[in-house]
């Protein structure tokens, strides 16, 4: 048999095999069942020339988001398969996920993908490792930091209202109404933006096409999603740029996440005036767009599975509005939702934590092997890709019983570390943890104290993105209470 090299397409849902004969057969992610002329040749072909586990393996990269320990043949936590050019091994388990995510004595890297490390940037936090990142995330992380988002919290107070007002009696999208809402918090929160307006629809226009050009081929031709991505990326720059010099010259003065760079980070601010502890506008451009990316998506997720798991278990959502309407009522009359508030809501914190392990939106891990070492038996060499599949660890019975259930009680006592993954773990744990939980608290005290909602359709399936969404939006009918 003549070489076949197998080209995965994650961001559109299917697998693309090239022959010796020049043929080309495209595999649906939607289906597994395949011509069975493809299953015999492609199942010698992954036998003999990448890894023994044939058709499991196949039905793996066909739903990323299956948890590969029940369908592997047997073949445990660990195994290794050879895709895309490269040896990559896929572990799962607690003691994969402590070694991956621990930082030990720099075992390994992260793993980004070609478009990510080209549109985010050389000095994107998710592209540097060891003492770099340490450094990197220490000069971003204060106004990231509780008492740093305490300027931030009337304005994502007042989008929250303003967004349910507008749903009352509507057919309603969460997915989207949910990304306009956390797009117009972190627009704001990082540069000021107006919720409204010319500016405001030119960042929004930017953000779309960098944020697609992720689910993209990595050719930069004229015309490509990919191409009009960087073109995005350097007109947000532009504007980022425009900002900054406007800043510097004292035309204007915002209590923002750019200003505090701003300041933190100019010559002459410091003690001591040392390059180490300051941040170049390069630099700064890179991780503000890497917060606008990580920071919009995975909260628009988590906020679209919450409203959904919300409505298909009732008794969830009685006890999760019963603690919301008890704020309400201890509340005196006229007063509106306040920070300590927020910080005190013990049950609706279980809610978002089962959210997160449920839906699992980054259903893996990505890290690059960055020097030989043995796990489970099993040895690891240098270069190799190593994917820790989250959706199983997740839903492993021994740590979550039924866990294909929605129970938030399984955080009542504190769980084994690295066994939930909801922010990550470790040195990469989400920096944007704490605005996140502060946007979802916000939004679903609002909405479960003023309304009620069903659902219009019955669809559980999942868009193949890198960020787990559900597929058709979760459109919603929405009532007052």
């Amino acid at each position: 048999m003549g070489k076949q090299w197998f080209l995965f397409d994650v961001y559109n849902g299917r697998i693309i095999s090239i022959g010796a004969s020049s043929t080309a057969t495209t595999l649906r992610l939607s289906s597994v069942t395949i011509n069975s002329k493809v299953i015999e040749n492609g199942a010698r072909h992954l036998v003999d020339h990448v890894t023994p586990f044939h058709i499991s393996i196949l039905c793996f990269l066909l739903n990323p988001y299956r948890d590969f320990t029940k369908s592997n043949g047997g073949y445990g936590k660990v195994f290794k398969s050879f895709v895309l050019g490269r040896y990559t091994v896929f572990m799962t388990g607690r003691e994969a996920s402590k070694i991956l995510l621990s930082g030990k004595d720099g075992m390994v890297s992260l793993n980004l993908f070609y478009t990510g490390q080209q549109v985010l940037g050389p000095n994107s936090l998710l592209q540097t490792n060891g003492e770099a990142h340490k450094r990197l995330r220490r000069l971003i992380a204060e106004p990231l930091s509780i008492d740093g988002l305490k300027k931030y919290f009337h304005f994502i107070n007042t989008q929250a209202i303003e967004t349910l007002d507008q749903w009352t009696g509507k057919r309603v999208l969460v997915l989207e109404e949910a990304s306009s809402f956390t797009l117009k918090v972190i627009g704001n929160m990082i540069m000021s933006l107006e919720p409204s307006g010319e500016e405001q629809e030119r960042f929004r226009a930017n953000f779309k096409i960098i944020s697609s050009s992720f689910a993209s081929m990595p050719f930069k031709i004229p015309g490509t999603a990919f191409h009009r991505g960087i073109k995005a990326r350097d007109s947000m720059y532009a504007m980022i740029d425009s900002i900054i010099a406007t800043r510097r010259n004292g035309e204007v003065i915002q209590q923002d996440f750019l200003e505090s760079l701003i300041i933190k980070h100019s010559k002459g601010t410091n003690t001591i005036d040392n390059e180490d502890n300051k941040l170049t506008d390069q630099q700064m451009k890179d991780n503000i767009l890497t917060l606008l990316v990580a920071g919009h998506d995975t909260t628009t997720a988590a906020l679209t599975w919450l409203v959904k798991f919300l409505g298909e278990n009732p008794a969830v959502l009685e006890q999760l509005r019963e603690e919301h309407l008890q704020i309400q009522a201890n509340r005196k009359d006229g007063t509106n939702l306040t920070w300590s508030e927020v910080n005190n809501m013990p049950y609706t914190n279980k809610v978002i934590s089962e959210t997160l392990r449920r839906a699992t939106i980054l259903p893996w891990y990505s890290r690059k092997a960055a020097q030989d070492f043995e796990i489970d038996g099993y040895n690891i060499k240098k270069g190799w890709s190593i994917n820790l599949d989250v959706v199983s660890i997740h839903h492993d019975p021994e740590t979550f019983p039924d866990p294909e259930k929605f129970d938030p009680s399984r955080f009542d006592a504190p769980l084994k570390t690295f066994s939930y993954l909801g922010f990550g773990s470790g040195p990469r744990m989400c920096p944007g943890m704490n605005l996140a939980k502060l946007e979802i608290c916000i939004f679903i005290h609002h909405l479960v104290c003023k309304y009620k909602w069903r659902a219009l359709e019955k669809d559980d399936s999942v868009q193949p993105t890198l960020v787990r969404m559900p597929k058709n939006k979760y459109p919603i009918m929405v009532e007052p209470l």
